[in-house]
């Protein structure tokens, strides 16, 4: 059995996405982080940097017990585990889908978290500091909607991780003070994945 330890962050959201996605049965482990209970003793020996989310699989591989946690590995092992397609067999594929998922993973949710900081939960008004992260955003937003120009999803004609670790930054723009307006191609990405009823499941009740 799959145990998901999750909070409503983008992150938590990215991992909770790919368990739906996957299919697979699993435990959905709420850890209130404003409750400060990613720091339990119980929590950190899954998760030493005492983050969400993180994953433990009593079935892992050769039927032992593995725990791991940052979304981008949760997002990779559920993907191998199911066989969904969701991260490719052919390597040239997986190459192409790694880039995105690591660009954001590393990258864009970095900095829309700085950018969610600096909008909504820094105790003073940093206007240069805001301006700074609206123009990472919206550039990066541009890069996508560049790419989704010439291709259905991220790393190419099929749904996949790379989207599901990118995507919650994005449904998120309205929380970020941010709009999609400028960004056709990004605006029917992101609605087309809205639309998927395992993200409909994701973005759902989780108690």
């Amino acid at each position: 059995m799959l145990d998901l330890y999750f909070w409503v962050t983008d992150n938590g959201y990215k991992a909770r996405q790919g368990m739906e996605e996957s299919g697979l049965d699993h435990n959905l482990k709420p850890v209130n982080i404003s409750k400060g209970e990613q720091r339990s003793p119980e929590f950190m020996k899954i998760s030493p940097g005492h983050k969400i989310p993180a994953l433990v699989d009593s079935d892992g591989p050769g039927g032992q017990t593995v725990s791991l946690f940052e979304s981008g590995a949760i997002l990779k092992y559920l993907a191998e585990k199911s066989g969904t397609g969701l991260y490719p067999n052919d390597p040239v594929e997986r190459v192409m889908v790694d880039q995105w998922l690591f660009y954001g993973s590393a990258t864009f949710t970095t900095h829309a978290q700085q950018l969610g900081l600096f909008t909504n939960r820094f105790p003073e008004d940093v206007p240069a500091a805001k301006k700074h992260y609206q123009d990472q955003y919206l550039d990066m937003c541009g890069i996508f909607d560049k790419r989704l120009g010439d291709t259905q999803f991220l790393a190419g004609g099929t749904y996949t991780i790379a989207d599901i670790s990118i995507y919650p930054d994005i449904h998120q723009h309205e929380y970020l003070g941010m709009s999609l307006d400028d960004f056709p191609n990004l605006t029917r990405w992101h609605d087309e994945i809205t639309a998927r009823p395992a993200v409909q499941r994701a973005w759902g009740p989780y108690e």
